[in-house]
């Protein structure tokens, strides 16, 4: 814990990190934002002039000033869980008595991952295609695959050596933004008329192509979701401070690309990778240099994105709306996690767009409808937040008006885009959806039918059970996972299993409960004797950051307990008990499984086969608790939806 207190500290290490790690997609957006507007334009049959660039970059600079900075940098990195961010950490801080909030948290989160795919190809296509400017019959694809599939495959050594180096190459990159820019920009001084707003305004009044540039205009925020996302790797001074410096050099950069458009017009064509602005901010024998900057940064901003694609699963699995995954720890380093399962999709997804788009010109159509649906939900998600924290009702009115309005103008920008490849994220976060809302739904269909009873009118049974000889002995310490949320409780299930599916004669019965609190670092537990030495209740409370290990934490809390004499695990067996030997452990897993009697609406059917299919391909519950499957028994009990009530017989007469 203490090294995480830490990570706010504003230190110049921090600052460094912060650059290598946050800003790596909006740090890389140059590349491609202005080529992507200018095209809209064109495609409309527009001449550039000096209105639309002075417009197009102004909007730009606005979107940054009031989508970046204000949203995210000042409003959002304020809904902190204990250090933590990303949209299911605000989740977890929002979703007490408001269920309905699942709803837009498991569409951004949907569409965040989808914007995973997506963006190491756009990237890293429009780094490589700077290549053309040197040698033009370069074979693009086979290039960003390889960068791609590598990329992927070094996800499971932990990226702890990598990620050193990231800070110095993020800040040589920014430094080199602004200074080429700058260097443009010195010859034409007038271009910072841009910087006034008036000029954005006009340009959306005015143009018939204004949503299309809209579209365009978007992809230089499509980033800013990471900064919020990776607060808990850098903390928030390091993350507003660095801001400032990320800013600017992306202003001066585009400031200086669109110097170079004006002065090229006549000759400039958005279509031609050879005339892309970024590149052309260098002379032609700096090109190369530019573009392994450029294909550099762009890996880091594909590293930073799916590292955030794992730790966005791995809060999903802990908050039951993803089902369980493999999760390594590849690195001692806090928060290194890695999901192979999601690092293959991922690698798939890239591949697959990479292939089927061919060009970053195709991919700018695929890009920024999802991500716009994430920054909608983060609107509903802070707006809620902003009420929690008592923010003076205008306040918030006034929030909700203004980004509602930006964002949901972007989104009609953006739906231009559908037919040109929008629809493929949008069906990716479609199907992602799918996975969430179902494993989301299906656990509270089931916990309709779960069964609880009062314990107390069994501690007689289970009492005189552990005694009765004539049984015998299944196990000296017999654990239960328990779901039941209050101690005076228990399910019907395991009272059945220990009393009547085979009575189980142990003696002492262990019942765990595992609950996943709202804070991400939580490891609390709390121990009841229900009968003492005969039946113990062991409450954990776990942060959802945290790996649920039980069957190490549940031997951590017994060592815990016979070094404080609460309990005595000896066996009981004569001949072992003089020795002091430890008597041994078995856990019984109770696994649900579907009826075919089921009672349920089309709805909750489909749901449940869904469900049922997601939890084949999903980890065993033995692996996900972490259990070792030497001394776990699965016991299968029907989820039966029907009881003997409803059904209606006669009796017929002999």
């Amino acid at each position: 814990m203490s090294s995480h207190k830490n990570v706010n500290a504003l230190t110049a290490g921090g600052l460094l990190v912060t650059l290598g790690i946050v800003f790596g997609d909006i740090g890389t957006s140059p590349l491609y934002t202005l080529k992507a507007i200018f095209k809209s334009v064109v495609d409309s049959g527009q001449p550039i002039s000096p209105d639309l660039v002075l417009g197009a970059l102004s909007c730009i600079i606005w979107t940054l000033t009031l989508q970046t900075t204000i949203k995210y940098v000042v409003i959002t990195l304020r809904a902190d869980n204990k250090g933590e961010g990303g949209i299911f950490s605000l989740y977890s801080l929002v979703r007490k008595k408001a269920k309905w909030l699942v709803v837009p948290a498991v569409i951004g989160g949907a569409a965040l991952l989808a914007d995973g795919m997506i963006t190491p190809s756009i990237t890293v296509t429009s780094a490589i295609e700077g290549l053309k400017l040197k040698f033009p019959d370069v074979q693009v694809i086979p290039i960003v695959i390889s960068i791609i599939a590598l990329l992927f495959i070094i996800q499971q050594f932990g990226t702890n050596l990598v990620g050193k180096l990231f800070g110095p190459i993020m800040l040589l990159w920014f430094s080199v933004l602004g200074v080429v820019g700058l260097l443009q920009v010195l010859h034409d001084p007038w271009i910072f008329k841009a910087l006034n707003p008036y000029y954005a305004a006009h340009l959306l009044i005015t143009n018939p192509s204004a949503l299309l540039i809209l579209g365009g205009v978007f992809l230089c925020t499509t980033g800013a979701e990471a900064l919020y996302s990776d607060l808990g790797h850098c903390g928030k001074r390091n993350i507003r401070i660095s801001w400032i410096f990320v800013k600017s050099m992306l202003i001066l950069n585009y400031l200086g690309q669109g110097v170079w458009v004006l002065k090229n017009a006549q000759g400039y064509n958005p279509h031609d990778p050879l005339s892309n602005p970024f590149f052309k901010l260098v002379p032609e024998d700096m090109v190369l240099y530019l573009v392994i900057l450029a294909t550099t940064a762009a890996v880091i901003a594909s590293q930073a994105m799916i590292s955030g694609s794992f730790t966005l699963i791995s809060e999903a699995v802990r908050l039951n709306l993803w089902p369980k995954v493999r999760i390594n720890y590849p690195s001692v380093q806090k928060g290194q996690l890695y999901v192979p399962s999601i690092n293959w999709l991922l690698c798939v997804g890239c591949i697959i767009i990479v292939l089927v788009f061919q060009k970053s010109d195709n991919m700018e159509g695929a890009y920024g409808l999802a991500i716009n649906l994430t920054f909608l939900m983060t609107t509903i998600l802070v707006a809620v937040f902003m009420l929690r924290k008592k923010f003076p009702m205008y306040l918030i009115v006034l929030f909700v008006v203004v980004y509602m309005g930006i964002e949901l103008a972007f989104l009609v920008g953006n739906m231009a885009k559908f037919i040109h490849g929008g629809w493929v994220t949008l069906l990716i976060s479609l199907v992602l959806l799918s996975i969430m809302w179902t494993w989301y739904a299906s656990r509270k269909i089931k916990n309709r039918f779960v069964k609880y009873v009062e314990i107390e009118d069994y501690y007689d049974i289970i009492n005189e059970l552990s005694n009765d000889v004539s049984v015998p002995k299944f196990s000296s310490q017999l654990v239960y996972l328990t779901s039941a949320n209050f101690k005076t409780e228990i399910e019907s299930k395991i009272i059945y299993s220990i009393i009547q599916k085979e009575p189980k004669r142990a003696d002492v019965y262990w019942l765990v409960h595992v609950d996943v609190v709202d804070e991400p670092y939580t490891m609390d537990y709390k121990v009841e004797f229900l009968i003492p030495g005969k039946l113990i209740r062991i409450d954990f409370k776990l942060g959802f950051r945290i790996e649920q290990r039980i069957n190490l934490l549940y031997r951590k809390v017994v060592e815990e307990l016979v070094k404080n004499g609460e309990v005595d695990i000896t066996s009981q067996y004569t001949s072992l008990n003089k020795h002091k030997i430890t008597g041994d452990f078995r856990f019984v897993l109770l696994e649900k499984t579907l009826s075919r009697f089921t009672n349920l609406s089309f709805y909750e059917e489909t749901i449940m086969d869904y469900y049922m299919l997601l939890k084949k391909m999903s980890l065993s519950e033995v692996t996900s608790f972490g259990l070792d499957s030497s001394y776990v028994d699965v016991e299968k009990v029907p989820l039966i939806f029907v009881s003997p009530d409803d059904i209606e017989l006669n009796r017929l007469p002999v």
